[in-house]
């Protein structure tokens, strides 16, 4: 566990590469890629030639006679919520970082894009649970204190349940937002929370992955742990067949979390450790504008 002398240097680390990142990659393309996705309602005036006859409001116009439209405006301000895995195989990673500490970057850079843009930023963290909720706000004050739990938080659960993040978001969050499942995404049952949340939400996925969840290495007889069952045994890696499966393994995880964001109308994205997650970000960005 981190100190605070530890966590406040690195919420400062963190502060000034996310908000360089923010501010000069990604304030264009995230601002282009989500900006104008959605209508709200702005007030009721007298029907005017050339109105789309779908908005008239038919009550209003019964009650004084004539008929009133219903007119909208583009939504300005967004509300961006992070979907953050947190359970014990987020610790893990083999090449420069953990996959827990690509997910507290990605979402430093999030939060700092919204809160450039003016947009609210909230979290929900989850293992096998939710863990805690910060509500969506505003301010750069706000940004600092959701880096501060992404580099702090300690999950009371091990393993991963994505649907208990999924329900809790649906049933907390009644404005059209914009969610980012930030996961391994070790689990599976969870395309029925994912449809209804993709009915109503942009939701997009993060799957944060290291190269050792693809391939064993070939390196003999080997002592394993399953960080979230916390089950150990003794694997023979060098069969080519117990690399193979264990290949295999990773491959339907992927598979499956593939064909349920498709058939959920929703993105997924792939980053492993070790590689750059801002052309990921960039290339889903500049994407969502064509």
């Amino acid at each position: 566990m981190l100190t605070t002398a530890e966590i406040l240097r690195k919420v400062r680390q963190l502060e000034i590469k996310s908000k360089k990142l923010a501010t000069n990659l990604f304030t264009g393309e995230y601002h282009s890629a989500f900006k104008g996705k959605g209508m709200s309602f702005k007030e009721v005036r007298e029907y005017a030639a050339g109105d789309d006859i779908r908005f008239i409001d038919w009550n209003v116009s019964a009650r004084f006679g004539h008929p009133y439209s219903k007119i909208f405006e583009e939504e300005r301000e967004l509300t961006v919520m992070l979907l953050v895995d947190i359970s014990a195989s987020s610790q893990f990673g083999t090449v420069h970082a953990t996959k827990r500490d690509i997910i507290t970057e990605i979402g430093a850079v999030l939060s700092f894009s919204a809160v450039n843009n003016s947009d609210k930023i909230g979290v929900i963290f989850y293992s096998d649970k939710v863990e805690a909720y910060i509500p969506p706000k505003k301010g750069k004050q706000h940004a600092l204190y959701i880096i501060r739990e992404l580099l702090s938080k300690e999950p009371k659960g091990k393993s991963t349940q994505i649907s208990s993040a999924l329900r809790y978001f649906n049933n907390s969050t009644k404005q059209k937002s914009i969610a980012f499942i930030l996961s391994d995404f070790l689990d599976a049952n969870y395309e029925d929370a994912l449809r209804i949340a993709g009915k109503k939400h942009d939701v997009i996925g993060i799957k944060i992955y290291d190269k050792m969840d693809m391939e064993l290495p070939n390196a003999g007889l080997l002592q394993v742990q399953d960080a979230e069952s916390g089950e150990t045994k003794w694997v023979d890696s060098s069969s080519a067949f117990v690399r193979q499966s264990y290949q295999q393994e990773f491959f339907n995880m992927t598979a499956y979390s593939t064909q349920t964001f498709k058939k959920a109308g929703c993105d997924l994205l792939h980053v492993r450790t070790g590689d750059d997650y801002v052309k990921v970000l960039q290339r889903f960005f500049i994407s969502r504008n064509k």
